[in-house]
């Protein structure tokens, strides 16, 4: 089996088989409430899916914001290391595209769009799948105005995404490792840095 963790949004969590058949999923809409939700949550797909062998842990790499990302990488990689199983990174956008393109049969460009606050959002624009299944990017992650977003997809067709299937993540990530594929760093997406920094050197006073 493969857990799926991603809070780039919500929080999302979800199971799958080696063939991709969804096994459990749970999750909670809320962006701010991750902290609280994601242990339930996670109890909540383990309990559905009985004692079965789990051999990876995808974890959402974001676009999304500093304190919630965060917090499903930590999940993840928590959950991961007190297994001994490994890690798999995967851009949170890409679940959004499969869903896309597996569910809703979308065809030719699209943007994955994503809200990144302070009135800016997050867009990735893909097309279709590559050899391996996984969504192929023509246009990496960036960050832009709201209001000038239509303007910068010069009418590329777009989906506004306010939650992400953990099932889907899963499956992007099932597939990264049956292509022996890396498709994100062990660095989060963030876009942009915390406002809370950590402070310098308190200067020092002339006698």
């Amino acid at each position: 089996m493969i857990l799926a963790v991603d809070t780039s949004l919500g929080t999302a969590v979800a199971l799958i088989d080696d063939d991709g058949t969804r096994l459990s999923d749970a999750s909670a809409a809320d962006p701010l409430g991750h902290a609280e939700v994601i242990g339930e949550l996670l109890v909540r797909a383990l309990d559905e899916t009985g004692n079965g062998s789990i051999d990876h842990v995808v974890a959402g790499m974001g676009p999304g914001p500093f304190t919630g990302l965060r917090i499903g990488i930590a999940t993840a990689r928590t959950f991961a290391m007190g297994r001994g199983i490994p890690v798999v990174a995967v851009p949170s956008h890409f679940a959004a595209a499969l869903t896309a393109i597996e569910r809703d049969t979308v065809t030719g460009q699209f943007a994955i769009v994503t809200d990144a606050r302070r009135r800016e959002v997050a867009i990735t624009v893909f097309e279709g799948t590559d050899a391996d299944g996984i969504p192929n990017i023509v246009a990496d992650t960036v960050l832009v105005a709201r209001a000038d977003a239509d303007e910068h997809l010069d009418r590329i067709r777009r989906f506004d995404v306010e939650t992400l299937s953990a099932v889907d993540l899963a499956r992007v990530g099932a597939r990264a490792v049956a292509a022996r594929r890396t498709l994100a760093g062990a660095e989060p997406l963030y876009l942009r840095q915390p406002d809370v920094t950590v402070p310098g050197a308190p200067k020092k006073v002339g006698r």
